[in-house]
């Protein structure tokens, strides 16, 4: 049976499709001198990587990445359903093919059954395929489940959460847990440094419900405020005693403009 294959949606624009060169380009941002330990989760940037390669680089480095991986990510275009899953298949990247883990996949979806089966809402999102090249660089042997969220409601995020944490207890392998998102969007990098670090606030803290509540009150443009949202949730039910902020940069360190940045902050779960 011919399983599916994703093909890349960004190569060549986010990140560089010749195989040689972003293999170059993901190692020099992996090489940052971080000391790799276990980890529960993450959030990693997923701007194009002169923008936020460094930070991405960063978070890769500090966390040993097992051979499952559960990479969340919000809905940019709007496509698809909310809640949206594949679970059988494969990702093609220029360093090579990650395949979906099947096992993990369907385990969630028993779990929580608003998880839907939805190709369309991963075709053209970029915020999970940018990740790929950073964790086959660190893992050549990961397999991977991809859900996007193009919901905001609280409690669908929480219980997702719990839902998650309820199947990673189940497994003895380890599981990694990756929110992708960028921070505040467009506006100066004042501005923007300020709503992050009140956002990056709560993420220390591992207050996922605090998280959300900032977001709104605030209107920081958070992109994956859902997913990060969710893998908080779940790494506190399992455990998580400790998060740290890896590296934080705006777009405005690399292009210079200050008027209207975007914020990548790279945070750590333990």
């Amino acid at each position: 049976m011919n399983l599916p294959l994703r093909h890349p949606a960004v190569a060549g624009r986010f990140y560089p499709q010749d195989r040689e060169t972003l293999r170059g380009d993901v190692e020099a941002f992996l090489s940052t001198g971080e000391v790799s330990k276990p980890a529960l989760g993450c959030v990693a940037p997923h701007a194009g990587y002169i923008y936020s390669g460094a930070v991405a680089g960063a978070v890769y480095s500090a966390l040993i990445v097992p051979r499952r991986c559960l990479v969340l990510c919000p809905n940019h275009t709007g496509k698809g359903r909310p809640l949206a899953i594949i679970s059988e298949g494969a990702w093609e990247t220029p360093l090579g093919s990650v395949p979906i883990d099947a096992a993990l996949a369907g385990a969630l979806r028993k779990q929580f059954p608003l998880l839907t089966e939805d190709t369309e809402a991963h075709l053209s999102e970029h915020a999970i395929e940018v990740q790929l090249p950073f964790l086959l660089r660190r893992n050549p042997q990961i397999t991977f489940v991809p859900i996007a969220l193009g919901t905001g409601q609280f409690e669908i995020l929480e219980k997702l959460g719990n839902a998650v944490a309820d199947v990673l207890r189940q497994h003895a392998e380890a599981v990694l847990i990756v929110a992708s998102s960028d921070m505040n969007h467009y506006e100066n990098d004042r501005i923007t440094r300020e709503k992050d670090h009140q956002a990056i606030e709560q993420m220390l803290a591992m207050d996922a419900r605090g998280l959300f509540d900032v977001v709104m009150r605030e209107q920081i443009s958070m992109c994956g405020f859902g997913p990060t949202v969710v893998m908080l949730t779940a790494a506190k039910r399992l455990g998580a005693t400790s998060a740290e902020l890896v590296a934080y940069a705006t777009s405005g360190d690399v292009s210079g403009d200050r008027e209207a940045v975007v914020g990548y902050a790279g945070v750590v779960v333990r």
